[in-house]
C-alpha cells in the first residue's frame, strides 16, 4: 500500500521513465525508420507527464526523499512542456539535415525525468540522482553530431567540467551529511538551526558551487560559450531553457528547506555569484560575433538575475525567480527557433553579420528577432521587462537595492549587443536571399514572439498566481 501511494505521487516520473524505456525498445527494433514515431510518442509522454503532475496528488514519498508540492508541480509542467517543444524543434532539424536518430527524443525524455527529480528532491541523495540523470543525457546531446569536430569538443568539455562540478557537489554533500547527521533537508534544517557550524557552511558552499555550474553562473560558466557554439542548435535550445529552471528550483528548495536558519551566510555566496554573473554576462557578450556564443553570455547574465531573486530569501523572492525563469525560457526558445528557421545557401546563419538585411526577404522573422531581443534586454512592455521587475523588485523589497542597482547597470550594458543585432537586421545591406524557412521552427518563433508582446499582458495574472502558490509551498515566512 505504501509503495502504491509513493508511485501515485511520483506518477509523472513513472510515465516519463517507463515511456522512455518503451520508446527505446521501439527504436531498437524499428531502427531509424521509427524516428518519427518515437518523436511523437515522446511528445505525448511529456504531455501526459505534465497532466499527471498538474492533477495528481501532493505529498512525500520514499521516506521524504521525494516531495510533490506546488513548487514541484509548477516546475514539472514547465519542464515537460519545454522539453516537448525541444523535441518538435529537433525533429524538423534532423529531417532537414538528414540526421535522423531515434535516440534524440529518448535522451530528452531521460533528461526531463532527471530535471523532474531535481524539482522534487527532498534529500541529498535524490538531489544527486536527479542531477546526474539529466546531466548524462545532456552530455550526449551536446555531442550528438559525432562527425562534427566542434560538437565532439563541446560534448567533451561539458562532460569533463561536469565531472568536476559533480565532485564539488558530492564533497559538499558529504560534509553536510557529516556535520548534520542526515541527508534529508528537514533534518538538516534542524541541525543548521541548532549549530550552523563552519563545517556545515563549508559543505553548503561546495554544494552551491556544484549547482552553480548547472545553471552556468559565473565563475562556473567556462563551458557555456563553447558548448553553446559547438552543440547542435536544437540541443542548445533545450539546454538554455528547462535545465535552468530545474536547477534554480533545486537551489531554492535546498536553501529554503535545509538552510533557512543560516540565511545570512548563504546569501553572501549567492550574491557574489549573482554579481559575477551580471558582470561576466554583460561585458563578455560585447565581444561576441557568433549568435549562439552571444546567447550563452546572455544566459549567464540572466541566471544572475534569477539568483538575485533567490537571495531575497522570501516567498516573494522564490515567486520572482519562478516567474522570471519561465518568461526567460519562452524568450530564449523563440530566439533559437528563429535561428533554426534561418539559413542561406543551405548553410545555417550563425554570425551576427549574417543577419544583415533580414528585413528584405524575411520581414516576419526580422520582427520576431527584434521583439525577442527587446524582451530579453528588458524593454517595456515586453515580457523580459516584467521578468526583471519581478527579480529586481524582490531584491529591493529584501533590502538588496545595491545589488539590484548593479544588475540594472549590467542590463543596460548588455542592451548594446541586442541593439546591435537589431541594427544589423534593419539597417545593414542584405548579402543575398535566405532559404525558405521550415514551418515548425518558424511558427514556434512566432508564438514565442507573440507571447513576449502582447500575450504576456494577459498571461501575467495567471503566472503571478501560480508562481505565488508554488513559492508559498516552501513554507517561508
Amino acid at each position: 500500500m505504501e509503495l502504491s501511494n509513493a508511485l501515485s505521487i511520483a506518477l509523472p516520473e513513472v510515465i516519463v521513465v517507463v515511456g522512455a524505456m518503451a520508446a527505446l525498445m521501439v527504436g531498437a527494433y524499428g531502427g531509424q525508420r521509427a524516428h518519427g514515431f518515437v518523436s511523437l510518442l515522446s511528445i505525448l509522454l511529456l504531455i501526459a507527464g505534465a497532466v499527471a503532475a498538474a492533477i495528481g496528488p501532493l505529498g512525500q514519498a520514499f521516506n521524504g526523499a521525494f516531495i510533490q508540492d506546488s513548487l514541484a508541480v509548477f516546475a514539472k509542467v514547465a519542464i515537460y512542456v519545454s522539453s516537448a517543444v525541444a523535441i518538435v524543434l529537433a525533429h524538423g532539424w534532423m529531417d532537414r539535415t538528414n540526421n535522423r536518430r531515434f535516440e534524440y527524443p529518448i535522451l530528452v525524455l531521460l533528461a526531463a525525468a532527471g530535471m523532474s527529480m531535481m524539482a522534487s528532491s527532498g534529500d541529498l541523495i535524490s538531489l544527486y540522482v536527479g542531477i546526474e540523470l539529466h546531466s548524462l543525457a545532456l552530455y550526449v546531446l551536446a555531442a550528438f553530431n559525432r562527425d562534427d569536430a566542434k560538437a565532439s569538443e563541446a560534448g567533451l568539455k561539458y562532460f569533463v567540467l561536469g565531472a568536476l562540478s559533480s565532485g564539488l557537489l558530492l564533497y559538499g554533500a558529504s560534509l553536510i551529511y557529516g556535520f548534520a547527521g542526515s541527508m534529508r533537508f528537514d533534518e538538516i534544517a534542524v541541525a543548521a538551526a541548532a549549530e550552523g557550524g563552519t563545517g556545515l557552511i563549508l559543505g553548503l558552499v561546495f554544494l552551491l558551487c556544484g549547482l552553480a555550474f548547472k545553471i552556468s553562473a559565473a565563475p562556473f560558466h567556462m563551458w557555456t560559450p563553447d558548448v553553446y557554439e559547438g552543440a547542435p542548435t536544437p540541443a542548445v535550445a533545450f539546454f538554455t531553457a528547462a535545465p535552468k529552471l530545474a536547477a534554480l528550483v533545486l537551489i531554492a528548495r535546498t536553501l529554503e528547506m535545509g538552510f533557512d536558519s543560516i540565511q545570512d551566510q548563504w546569501r553572501q555566496v549567492i550574491l557574489a555569484i549573482a554579481v559575477l554573473s551580471f558582470v561576466v554576462g554583460a561585458f563578455g557578450g560585447l565581444m561576441q560575433k557568433n549568435i549562439q556564443r552571444l546567447l550563452a553570455y546572455s544566459s549567464i547574465a540572466n541566471m544572475g538575475y534569477a539568483l538575485l531573486a533567490i537571495a531575497a530569501g522570501t516567498v516573494v523572492g522564490v515567486k520572482a525567480m519562478l516567474a522570471f525563469t519561465v518568461l526567460y525560457m519562452i524568450d530564449v526558445t523563440g530566439f533559437f527557433a528563429a535561428l533554426m528557421a534561418l539559413s542561406r545557401n543551405g548553410k545555417p546563419i550563425s554570425r551576427i553579420e549574417d543577419l544583415s538585411g533580414l528585413k528584405v526577404d524575411r520581414p516576419g522573422t526580422a520582427i520576431v528577432i527584434t521583439f525577442l531581443s527587446l524582451s530579453v534586454l528588458g524593454m517595456p512592455p515586453f515580457s523580459g521587462f516584467w521578468a526583471k521587475v519581478y527579480a529586481f523588485g524582490a531584491a529591493i523589497q529584501s533590502g538588496l537595492w545595491v545589488f539590484a542597482a548593479v544588475g540594472l547597470v549590467a542590463s543596460v550594458v548588455a542592451a548594446f549587443y541586442y541593439l546591435r543585432m537589431i541594427k544589423v537586421i534593419w539597417f545593414d545591406p542584405s548579402p543575398g536571399l535566405t532559404d525558405p524557412a521550415p514551418r515548425d521552427a518558424r511558427w514556434i518563433a512566432y508564438a514565442c514572439a507573440a507571447f513576449s508582446f502582447p500575450l504576456v499582458l494577459f498571461a501575467l495574472g495567471w503566472l503571478d498566481r501560480f508562481s505565488g502558490a508554488a513559492a508559498a509551498s516552501l513554507g517561508l515566512g
